[in-house]
């Protein structure tokens, strides 16, 4: 495993996805949407380019969710935005 400063941009989106997880005004589907894909990255036994498209692929999903706020949805994308940078 590298330095803790090359998990950097990871533990931001992480802390990104555990305040879409602990955000009341989120629907319930997609509060537990954030918290797998941080269960996803957290999951260091996995190549890193793995985890990213793990945590993309459920985010995608959300992010298609009917049921779906505005600034949930702008929340995801720019999640989504970061997690691509690491890719």
């Amino acid at each position: 495993m590298r330095g803790a400063a090359s998990n950097t941009p990871i533990l931001q989106v992480m802390e990104m996805l555990t305040q879409m997880a602990e955000d009341t005004t989120l629907p319930r589907n997609v509060r537990r949407g954030a918290q797998g894909a941080w269960e996803e990255l957290a999951r260091e036994t996995v190549a890193v380019d793995v985890r990213v498209a793990s945590a993309v692929g459920i985010l995608d999903d959300l992010a298609n969710a009917v049921n779906l706020p505005v600034h949930g949805r702008t929340s995801i994308w720019s999640v989504i935005s970061r997690l691509e940078s690491l890719q």
